[in-house]
């Protein structure tokens, strides 16, 4: 992604536009205080995919200054409110993680590297499916030549696995999908809104890409507990929570005879 975050071309997508102009009103967080009060490493998470303007009339609510316990604030880190992620998820040779969770298996998990592009800073994370039907992320830092592959990053795995769910960790693994993004986070007490724009997802062994539709936003509210005000607003809005995420739908999307139906419906939506 060679767009440059916080300055976009007058023919930079309306998603990308939108994100910019919603972070751009709101006031800052730092990350410490975002990881003190809105961590959710353990959480209920909300799938939208948001049309641009309807986008804008949410974010003006949420991070409204007259909003009842305050507006909520956007990430904000050297200056930088919108940061490109990139994510590699691995995963057996016969997509064991997709067909998981396709198949709703309780003890399912995902297998990624996230790099957040702006500061150089890498992360191994595998996501669990909690008893409540919370995510629970695991993670570790990765530094230098590590490869989420080596030797204490499988270690991590295992045990990860084994604990949370008694299993054993799959023995081949290799990358399967590729995301390239931009983010911005909007946060209150206990709440986080992730609004994504740009979504680009690569097959990394057929060599096909898809691209999302350059006027949606894709928004993720995550909190511990109920529906959030952000939920609240979107339902108000006709929005309602689409069945997708980003590995699952653009597999569906990128190699149509997998039996990806659950998620078909939300890929043709995000990529046409």
């Amino acid at each position: 992604m060679t767009l440059a975050p916080e300055t976009p071309a007058p023919h930079a997508p309306a998603a990308v536009r939108a994100l910019l102009a919603a972070t751009r009103k709101a006031g800052a967080i730092s990350l410490a205080e975002v990881n003190e009060r809105a961590e959710l490493l353990a959480r209920f998470d909300r799938s939208y995919l948001v049309p641009a303007e309807t986008f804008l009339r949410m974010a003006d609510r949420l991070t409204d200054p007259r909003r009842p316990g305050g507006p909520f604030r956007a990430l904000t880190i050297d200056d930088r409110r919108a940061f490109r992620y990139h994510s590699v998820y691995y995963d057996t040779p016969g997509l064991r993680s997709f067909h998981d969770h396709r198949q709703g298996r309780r003890l399912r998990f995902k297998i990624r590297e996230r790099v957040y592009e702006d500061s150089g800073e890498r992360q191994f994370e595998i996501k669990l499916k909690g008893r409540r039907g919370d995510t629970v992320k695991h993670r570790r830092p990765l530094a230098g030549a590590d490869a989420p592959l080596d030797g204490p990053f499988r270690s991590f795995l295992t045990d990860t696995l084994h604990r949370a769910y008694g299993i054993e960790a799959p023995g081949a693994l290799t990358p399967s999908l590729g995301t390239d993004y931009l983010r911005a986070t909007l946060v209150a007490d206990g709440e986080r809104v992730t609004c994504d724009a740009g979504l680009v997802c690569d097959d990394l062994r057929a060599r096909r890409s898809v691209r999302c539709d350059a006027g949606l936003v894709l928004v993720e509210t995550k909190t511990a507990g109920h529906l959030t005000e952000a939920d609240r607003l979107l339902h108000a809005y006709g929005v309602r929570p689409a069945v997708f995420t980003k590995y699952c739908g653009a597999l569906a999307a990128l190699r149509p005879g997998l039996p990806g139906n659950r998620w078909r419906r939300a890929a043709r939506d995000a990529f046409g």
